[in-house]
């Protein structure tokens, strides 16, 4: 599959520009969509359901991310509210860019069950959208970073997945439990507050520095999971993924776990989502 017009510097900061929250998309102006297919991924994630339109070649044209319930590591607890919040998400892009979106590609965390991993196309099928594959979520990362050789771990919400990557070919997947969700349970029992609360002081960068103490133990775990599933592996180098990698700090305690140069991906709460939507067809 061609994806590779754009460097990946420019698709994520395209990504970033594009992919807005439902109050702003509500209010944002239509944009012109250009003639040809278009690609559309559907992230259905523990606590970000995103959904991200591209062009033909890859560019990103519309988005949305919105926080929500409705997958937990891969299972779809509930049916009902993914497909309704799914068919709102493309209701309102199909607005924006004066276009139906038709097909979409979703994707799963490594070692989901195949029944699992089906009711994820279920829900975009119920939707109105025709399921037009499904990828492993670290695979799909590097449909953007295009990492020839090294390892992407893909911190979602609440697993974390692992690619190794060799001549450009995922050769070795892994997935345990641990991500976002559990830096945002630890700050909740810390400072006995509520878990949407904890979600709000995680991501407010004037709250980070003080709450580095209590989230270094999952990031430890996260270099913990990473160590494991690349033993055995010549790595010279892991690319953390998902919106919790953005955490100051964590590239260096998963470095200095694993001994293992590490780097964190430009917009790395989008890279994931952009990967599953370049894997429509």
């Amino acid at each position: 599959m061609e994806t590779a017009r754009l460097q990946p510097a420019e698709r994520l900061a395209a990504a970033r520009r594009v992919l807005l929250t439902p109050e702003k998309s509500r209010a944002a102006d239509p944009i012109p969509a250009p003639d040809g297919p278009l690609r559309v991924g559907v992230d259905l994630g523990t606590a970000y359901v995103v959904t991200v339109v591209l062009s033909k070649d890859g560019t990103p044209l519309a988005g949305e991310y919105r926080f929500a319930h409705v997958a937990r590591d891969g299972l779809v607890v509930d049916f009902h509210g993914a497909v309704a919040l799914v068919r709102e998400m493309v209701e309102r892009l199909e607005r924006r860019i004066g276009r139906a979106l038709e097909h979409a590609a979703s994707g799963y965390p490594p070692g989901v069950p195949p029944a699992e991993v089906r009711a994820t196309g279920n829900v975009l099928e119920a939707a109105g959208l025709a399921c037009s594959g499904l990828i492993d979520e670290p695979s799909a990362a590097n449909l953007v970073l295009g990492l020839a050789d090294g390892v992407i771990v893909d911190v979602g919400g609440g697993t974390t997945g692992v690619a190794v990557i060799q001549s450009g070919e995922v050769v070795h997947t892994a997935d345990e439990a641990t991500g976002g969700a559990h830096f945002s349970l630890v700050i909740a029992g810390a400072l006995d507050v509520p878990l949407e609360a904890a979600e709000r002081l995680k991501l407010d960068p004037a709250e980070q520095e003080r709450l580095f103490p209590l989230v270094r133990p999952v990031m430890e775990k996260v270099g913990a999971i990473a160590a494991r599933a690349t033993a055995g592996f010549d790595v010279d180098c892991l690319t953390l993924v998902g919106g919790s990698s953005a955490f100051p700090g964590f590239a260096a305690v998963v470095a200095d776990y694993t001994g293992i140069e590490t780097r964190v991906a430009l917009e790395p709460m989008f890279v994931t989502p952009v990967g599953i939507a370049l894997f429509d067809k």
